[in-house]
């Protein structure tokens, strides 16, 4: 499963999870959550393997164009010695030369274009998988940290213990107030 499947996988997980009574809080099985984000933080690996393919990709064509654009610049300059050779018509042959390195050129440079914005692209495109799958991450972690959070101090504010100083945010109440359970 790719990482934007897994991320998905665990919104519906938390998006289906049963409703705490008098709050936007949800229960979720902690095991299964913290599976869920162990499975996405094996398969980002895969995702930097796929990017490291994509610019190995990219250096391979790159270096097939530039040996193809070599070897039509070598033709061009073979066939303009050539022509040179003829002397009724050098005038001609080295227009048509000069022709045909032009084009050789161009074709390359295009071949390079090409091969670059390809990969360009592709990167661009990963790049943007990888930023998401990173600002999700970093979301659904704070999202579940407070979520336990709030799940510990209802459990304390049930007992009538004190609960334990938060780990997620200091400023993070929950739903109510300690007030709001009455004297």
């Amino acid at each position: 499963m790719d990482l934007a499947a897994q991320i998905e996988a665990l919104a519906t997980m938390i998006a289906q999870a049963k409703a705490m009574p008098l709050s936007s809080s949800v229960l979720v099985h902690r095991d299964q959550v913290l599976a869920a984000i162990e499975e996405m933080r094996q398969t980002l690996p895969e995702e930097i393997r796929q990017a490291r393919t994509v610019v190995r990709d990219r250096e391979e064509l790159l270096a097939k164009a530039r040996l193809t654009a070599q070897q039509i610049i070598t033709r061009a300059e073979q066939e303009q010695l050539r022509m040179a050779q003829h002397e009724e018509i050098v005038v001609r042959a080295h227009g048509e030369a000069q022709r045909v390195l032009a084009q050789a050129q161009d074709e390359a440079r295009g071949m390079r274009d090409g091969a670059a914005a390809y990969s360009q692209d592709r990167l661009a495109q990963l790049e943007g998988i990888l930023q998401e799958a990173r600002a999700s991450l970093g979301a659904l972690d704070a999202g579940l940290a407070s979520t336990l959070d709030q799940v510990g101090a209802g459990r304390h504010r049930l007992q009538g213990t004190e609960p334990a100083p938060s780990t997620a945010s200091a400023t993070a109440t929950g739903p109510f107030d300690e007030g709001d359970l009455g004297p």
